[in-house]
């Protein structure tokens, strides 16, 4: 049962929230969530984007070689799929029993090896880097990100937010904040929602805590742990405190000495009702407690932090956002230079395969898979030949090499157990079909419905095309 409101009824949702009301409210922005729509057949699309920080080696995963020598083939054998003829790793099996559900795009290519770039590149659909790109930092004038781009466009009327970034923002270890996340020249008011749910040792990586690992230890116990976020009212801030600041906002209104503009009004009344309604709605509390998700879900999305970061991706398109960024490692978890085959062997593909799997099942069984665009991508692949770095790492594994990479897709209308695209023998260039990020970032434009030749906006209020080639074809 709901909890009763805490305003009186006479309180309108025209309420002004003046510069500095979420202050009052004692919310800070990302706390700015809210209650979800009904649950019901949805007409409009959906993009899970889930994104490999450090790069997916493609040999190792969606394009092994077999039949090269080991040191471009690795040390993972092959299995069969569901889709007859093909092969992907042995350390996917669940994965390969669903392929008739996803399709592989193994061709896609920029010239960028170097991390901050590849970021910046795959999450805004740009190969070209922005004028004073800064690899050790986010810059104003970076390009924004795809899910900057898509919050400022799509219809934000709901009570949840278009499109939110999840479980973390991408901090290395060092501190340095990587480039490419956010809104760019669209202003910082444009960044999109960070829905940070995690605590975590910054020296570990991996799917936490159940995966938990260092690139050059190993396995370890990371002191990590993933929250559900505080719905509560500050500490110290009683209901009837709520209520009291709630009336006093009130009494903000037009022609009684505001400063805010309408559009200043309707914006911060927005927010305000969002925040409300966390306060006020129990189903809010349950929408985010992936932790404690029935014993069956949470066996098969995996108790650690891929699986509920999956799992709480699922419940908010099914709740209507349209544009949900899982961020699946920190650390740039994927960064797999060294010991590269027992960390994917022990620590990352498992639940990477289990994780993925579940969600795809879940919006399969509901019928919600036709509506929901799965896309994974990192922001490169490795590098063909295995090799050694004796003086970091006691196993070799591969390089950065933005030459090609695999993509896998699925649901939105995408044709399952095709493959686009193909790489020469040692899987480090493509020989047909070559994709850019920007067909990739199409890809993503038309599944949400934006119609060619749409513009979104900058800070000087400037049009700027949103796309800059065509979707990828051959995989509806």
């Amino acid at each position: 049962m709901p909890i009763p409101p805490l305003l009186p009824l006479e309180v309108s949702r025209r309420r002004i929230l003046q510069t500095g009301a979420c202050g009052l409210l004692g919310f800070g922005a990302q706390q700015l969530l809210a209650k979800p729509k009904p649950t019901s057949a949805r007409s409009e699309k959906s993009v899970i984007y889930i994104f490999l920080s450090g790069g997916l080696g493609q040999q190792d995963t969606f394009d092994p070689k077999p039949e090269a020598p080991a040191e471009i083939r690795g040390d993972f054998g092959t299995i069969e799929t569901a889709t007859p003829g093909l092969q992907i790793c042995e350390h996917l099996p669940l994965l390969a029993a669903r392929s008739q559900r996803w399709s592989l795009v193994r061709s896609l290519t920029h010239k960028y090896n170097e991390h901050s770039q590849g970021h910046m590149v795959m999450l805004s659909g740009r190969t070209d880097l922005p004028t004073g790109f800064d690899a050790s930092k986010p810059k104003p004038t970076d390009h924004p990100s795809i899910a900057a781009i898509v919050g400022s466009l799509l219809p934000d009327e709901g009570s949840l937010p278009p499109a939110i970034v999840l479980p973390e923002r991408l901090i290395h270890r060092t501190g340095r904040v990587i480039p490419g996340q956010f809104s760019g020249i669209m202003g910082a008011h444009r960044d999109p929602y960070f829905l940070s749910a995690s605590r975590f040792n910054a020296q570990s990586y991996g799917a936490w805590p159940e995966y938990g690992f260092h690139h050059q230890r190993g396995g370890e116990d990371p002191k990590m742990s993933f929250e559900t976020p505080n719905l509560q009212p500050p500490e110290g801030v009683s209901p009837t405190r709520v209520s009291g600041r709630l009336e006093l906002l009130n009494q903000l209104q037009p022609g009684t000495g505001g400063v805010a503009s309408l559009q200043e009004t309707a914006f911060y009344s927005r927010y305000q009702d969002r925040a409300v309604s966390l306060m006020t709605e129990r189903k809010m509390k349950d929408l985010f407690d992936v932790t404690h998700a029935d014993e069956q879900t949470l066996d098969r999305y995996g108790r650690n932090s891929f699986g509920w970061s999956l799992l709480l991706a699922r419940r908010l398109v099914s709740t209507g956002v349209r544009f949900v960024q899982v961020n699946l490692g920190n650390n740039e978890t994927w960064d797999t230079h060294g010991n590269a085959f027992p960390h994917l062997k022990n620590y990352l593909l498992p639940p990477f395969d289990r994780c993925l799997s579940a969600l795809l099942d879940d919006l399969s069984e509901t019928g919600e898979l036709d509506n929901t665009l799965i896309v994974v991508a990192g922001e490169f692949g490795r590098t063909p030949k295995v090799f050694g770095l004796p003086q970091h790492y006691k196993l070799p594994g591969r390089d950065h090499w933005g030459a090609v990479q695999t993509v896998l897709l699925a649901g939105g209308g995408v044709r399952g157990g095709s493959v686009v695209g193909s790489t020469d023998h040692e899987g480090g260039q493509p020989v047909d079909a070559p994709q850019r990020p920007e067909n990739l970032a199409a890809t993503i434009y038309h599944a949400l419905g934006f119609a060619n030749g749409t513009n979104w906006y900058d800070l000087g209020s400037r049009p700027h095309p949103l796309y800059h080639d065509t979707p990828i074809s051959g995989i509806s």
